[in-house]
């Protein structure tokens, strides 16, 4: 088909979709944030190089198309949290990841979670909550979170609910940070988390139920996050946080997020 002087068919149609449908999606990632600005100004550059480059202006497209290349590699560091955030999303709703059978021959089935280790950590929060103590437990599912452990201090201890009430006590030297209960035990304590700070991230909430956001986003780890002011329970499953949730709700969907195998997309 010829439009004037263009010729255009289906595979040029299809790129402007994939395109526009690109740049929406980068535009949502970023919008709300410092980086949103450095986007536009981006695009206007490469806008402006593209009309350089059709008028056939040689020296002003060589030394564009410099600075293009240049500020590509800026733009991979300047939007790192945003590309990483990407990069999570498509791997985490892909149906690979959620394919039972690629599941089970890479050998990342999610194991069935002990129920008597799942009523002790949840009767833990309860009490902790009870006593006004902030808390950031982290449940192991599939994801490795050897990385998150090496920052705090291991314990590799039988999960029980004098333990973990005791190690959020305002008294103890581990209270601050995450615990993180891996293969049934309590892995360790103390423990930096990443922290999320999206657009999309209310202003309202804490630290530590921004620690639990990010690490939810993260990994696919279930995380329980106990206000100190409030002694209200929180779970973020997936990058979504559930806020002031009772005991019994807490524990019917740590259950059914724990011992299923599909992702939420």
């Amino acid at each position: 088909m010829r439009l004037g002087f263009l010729t255009f068919d289906w595979t040029d149609f299809l790129d402007i979709i994939l395109v526009a449908v690109l740049l929406y999606q980068v535009y949502y990632l970023v919008k709300g944030s410092i980086a949103i600005r450095v986007f536009l100004g981006y695009l206007f550059v490469y806008v402006f190089y593209l009309i350089v480059k059709g008028l056939g202006l040689e020296l002003l497209t060589a030394i564009l198309q410099y600075f293009m290349g240049v500020g590509a590699i800026a733009l991979i560091v300047i939007f790192q949290q945003e590309i990483r955030r990407f990069l999570l999303i498509i791997g985490k709703s892909t149906a690979f990841t959620n394919s039972r059978f690629l599941n089970s021959f890479l050998g990342t089935t999610a194991p069935k979670f002990d129920y008597s280790n799942l009523k002790i950590i949840v009767d833990a929060a309860r009490s902790i909550a009870s006593d006004f103590n902030g808390a950031l437990l982290v449940i192991k599912k599939t994801d490795d979170l050897e990385k998150y452990t090496q920052t705090g201090e291991a314990l590799d201890a039988v999960i029980s609910k004098p333990l973990l009430v005791s190690l959020f006590n305002q008294y103890s030297a581990l209270h601050d940070g995450a615990v993180i209960i891996s293969e049934g035990r309590i892995a360790a304590s103390r423990c930096i988390l990443p922290v999320a700070d999206g657009a999309d991230v209310p202003s309202t909430i804490g630290f530590r139920h921004r620690a639990a956001i990010g690490m939810s986003e993260t990994t696919d780890a279930a995380v329980i996050v106990i206000s100190e002011q409030t002694g209200r329970i929180s779970l973020a499953i997936e990058g979504e946080l559930f806020s002031n949730i009772p005991a019994s709700e807490l524990e019917l969907r740590l259950s059914e997020y724990l011992n299923s195998n599909k992702q939420k997309v």
